[in-house]
């Protein structure tokens, strides 16, 4: 592959970065050993069985999915006399006998010394460290590099000898992280510690694709009945006998229910108890003629088989005795789930299922149970609700969120000694092919289901027609080809001839009122890029698609006179230099002049030195226009398109981008000419159209910083915005439709998924392909001093 990327003589790059992708990965493994920070857990980790461990593991492969070239994530293993393991995990760099003086010794030594470990990630749970208080104690004190402590436990009101222990890991440590707000207030009111030091992260969980409740429960030989289950390593402080306690109220309203006890008995317990616990439960299970109702799954299951069971589940129960058990990780991953759940008032419960996302009983009291759950079989309604009300606050907590969040953390307390590079998902095309009947591609979603009433929009199926033709133009998969058919389909139902398209159709085909009250300007606009880009790939596509556009758009494009709207126009003239990409037409080049000097009209009578724009707002879509005249100047050579479209989009940018990522204009209320604009509300159509133009800019341009607000802008998808979490979902292949102020709008709707892959698809052309080690900081040293011969 030939070399594009030559510097010029200040350093900067003069192209696009396309090195071939062996360089990178070549580098990344010459250089991971001394080169990456290196961040060390001290955690106990697999093969031990312990919910600290699955955290632990859960949160390393997090961060390296998440991220690329960043850090390197190690592992501390913690141990005592009595347990011990052997791991074959090459992430287990040292082991610590939590019981042994010279355990310390050993490994405050090689962290201090190891000039790679950049900081310590401490899991702290008052377990762990039990046998040898002042061992740890002077461990902390004796580490000289950054630590981060991560409490899974924060007992309240403690006394003056409990206190002292907590309050020594408190003031050795630089961070701390707890995972509730109840925690973080316990800390900073009973003990002596600066709120700043603190962060709260949740505890992490998985994004699942929710499976068919009956799919499953034939699976698993369930047939039709109700499943009440719990899970997790089972010791008594788990208190199973609460739920069986309450069962015979249950059974006598709903005989068919099933009470699931997934998990095996917890190591320890099993070390300093066998299985008395387990037993216990079977004799009670006799006593109380449950036999037919409760089924032991005594296994440590897989993640997926885990994940089924929960999903499979009518009503998820967690009977925990422990008042100051901070959190539950099976309490998540059950809300992530889809699970109605009934818990005991744990803080973590307390806090995510207020506001009715689940129901609430007191410790050990078997008839509230059984009454919450007699109220949700028979409630409906109730239970579905507290089923979204309880997606949509736990999705915030996914382990992809988890790992942006630790990562930036990390990177505060590590004194910018950690890069963050963002990893691009696999593409998944999953869901666009869900929303995709042999119609086109319908609105919206709830969560990720088609909403087959919401109908269908020349817009939506515009757009996927271009996103389809992307990937099969980058990846040559041949199955792309019969949803661009599916799409360009659509846009012939809606071709009106000499007329504007027609943008609504229903579940039923029909022609809806929303195409007589709103302007279909856009829509037509939008309607002629899509079709000029399917023509533009004339040499590769089948010739029945690319005559066919080829036809309508001929016709379409006629209207272009009666257009006004400047977006629309904007559309229009992409179309055309698409259109002239794949088939030379002098008529198109006349046609998009005469569009682009109406933009040019506006920009003189609204422009200002304080506000270089065409309209007295910036509202949706506007990096579109200043693309447009760059399309425009490339058809024609007219600088003056060129001049215009610089001035509009560096001005557009000094709206939008702040030192390390993007805000777009809000939906809220339209950034009115000097005033100010509300923040959030940010829309995932305005970030991709924001990447596709930075693109364009770079390509006439050859501007490097054009190049890094493109990576920037595509990391909002990934996490880098104001909430620190995803607005792709990779399990899904869908895109949230929104980032609002506190949360994400969970809705996967056809324009936010759409936008999505066309912005995907940019990227992947410029920095390489998905899991490569292909994006760089342009502006950091190691780009800066890279040579290429």
């Amino acid at each position: 592959m030939e070399t594009r990327n030559m510097l010029n003589k200040s350093g900067d790059a003069k192209f696009p970065f396309y090195l071939p992708q062996d360089f990178f990965l070549e580098n990344a493994k010459t250089k991971r050993d001394d080169v990456l920070p290196e961040i060390l857990f001290l955690t106990t980790f697999p093969p031990r069985q312990c919910g600290i461990a699955t955290y632990s593991e859960d949160l390393i492969k997090a961060m390296e999915k998440q991220f690329v070239y960043s850090f390197d994530l190690k592992v501390c293993a913690l141990e005592t006399d009595k347990e011990q393991h052997t791991y074959k995990s090459k992430k287990v760099k040292f082991v610590l006998n939590t019981s042994s003086d010279d355990s310390y010794d050993q490994l405050v030594q090689n962290i201090n010394t190891d000039d790679n470990i950049k900081i310590v990630l401490l899991q702290h749970e008052f377990g762990l460290f039990t046998d040898n208080v002042q061992g740890f104690n002077k461990f902390l004190t004796q580490i000289k590099k950054p630590v981060v402590v991560v409490f899974h436990t924060v007992l309240p009101r403690p006394d003056e000898v409990f206190k002292a222990n907590v309050q020594h890991i408190l003031d050795s440590v630089d961070g701390i992280i707890v995972m509730t707000d109840d925690a973080s207030e316990i800390l900073t009111r009973d003990y002596v510690v600066n709120q700043e030091k603190i962060s709260v992260i949740a505890h992490g969980t998985h994004l699942v694709k929710h499976i068919d409740k009956n799919v499953l429960k034939k699976k698993y030989n369930i047939g039709d009945r109700t499943v009440l289950s719990t899970f997790g390593l089972l010791s008594s402080g788990k208190s199973i006998e609460t739920t069986l306690e309450a069962l015979p109220t249950i059974v006598k309203t709903s005989p068919d229910v099933l009470f699931l006890i997934i998990g095996k008995t917890h190591p320890t317990v099993v070390l300093n108890e066998g299985e008395q616990y387990r037993e216990s439960l079977e004799q009670k299970i006799k006593e109380l003629n449950l036999s037919k109702h409760v089924r032991f799954v005594n296994e440590y299951l897989p993640l997926d088989q885990l994940l089924e069971y929960l999903q499979l589940t009518d009503i998820y129960l967690f009977t925990s005795k422990d008042p100051n058990q901070a959190v539950s990780g099976t309490f998540s991953y059950a809300l992530s789930c889809g699970c109605p759940v009934v818990s005991t008032p744990i803080p973590h419960a307390k806090e995510f299922l207020s506001n009715n996302a689940g129901l609430i009983f007191d410790f050990g009291n078997s008839a509230q149970l059984a009454d919450a759950v007699n109220r949700l079989i028979f409630d409906v309604e109730l239970r579905h609700e507290m089923v979204s009300n309880g997606l949509h606050k736990i999705t915030g907590t996914a382990w992809e969120n988890s790992a942006v969040k630790h990562a930036k953390f990390l990177q505060k307390i590590s004194n910018d000694q950690i890069e963050l590079h963002y990893r691009n998902p696999k593409i998944n095309l999953d869901h666009i092919k869900k929303m995709t009947t042999n119609f086109g591609m319908l609105q919206f979603s709830k969560l990720n289901q088609p909403d087959i009433n919401s109908g269908y929009t020349i817009d939506d199926n515009a757009r996927a027609m271009i996103a389809l033709c992307q990937h099969y133009k980058f990846k040559n998969d041949v199955s792309d080809l019969k949803y661009i058919g599916i799409y360009l389909n659509y846009i012939a139902f809606c071709e009106r001839r000499d007329n504007l398209f027609v943008n609504y159709v229903d579940m039923n085909f029909n022609f809806t009122d929303q195409n007589k009250n709103e302007n279909l300007e856009d829509s037509t606009g939008r309607t002629l890029w899509a079709l000029g880009y399917v023509i533009s790939l004339s040499n590769i596509l089948p010739v029945e698609l690319t005559q066919k556009a080829r036809e309508i758009f001929d016709r379409g494009i006629s209207n272009a006179q009666r257009i006004h709207s400047p977006r629309s126009m904007a559309f229009m003239i992409k179309g055309l230099y698409y259109y002239n990409r794949g088939a030379k037409n002098e008529d198109n080049v006349t046609i998009a002049s005469m569009l682009a000097n109406r933009l040019v009209k506006l920009y003189r009578h609204e422009a200002s030195p304080e506000w270089n724009w065409f309209e007295g707002y910036l509202t949706y879509a506007n990096s579109v226009l200043p693309e447009s005249l760059l399309c425009a100047f490339a058809m024609t050579g007219n600088e003056v398109y060129k001049d215009i479209a610089k001035k509009s989009f560096d001005f557009l940018i000094s709206k939008t981008f702040c030192d390390d990522g993007i805000k777009v204009i809000s939906n809220r209320s339209w950034l009115m000419k000097g005033g100010v604009c509300e923040e959030y509300g940010e829309q995932p159509i305005d970030i991709a159209y924001t990447v596709i133009t930075l693109r364009k800019f770079h390509d006439i341009f050859k501007d490097r910083k054009y190049l890094v607000k493109m990576e920037m802008a595509f990391n909002w998808f990934l996490g880098n915005n104001h909430l620190q979490q995803i607005i792709y979902n990779p399990c899904t292949g869908g895109c949230f439709d929104g980032l609002e102020e506190h949360n994400v709008n969970l809705n996967q709707g056809a324009e936010s998924t759409v936008s999505y892959l066309m912005a995907r698809m940019m990227i992947d052309k410029y920095f390489g392909h998905e899991n490569e080690v292909y994006h760089r900081r342009k502006t950091r040293s190691y780009r800066d001093k890279m040579t290429v011969n």
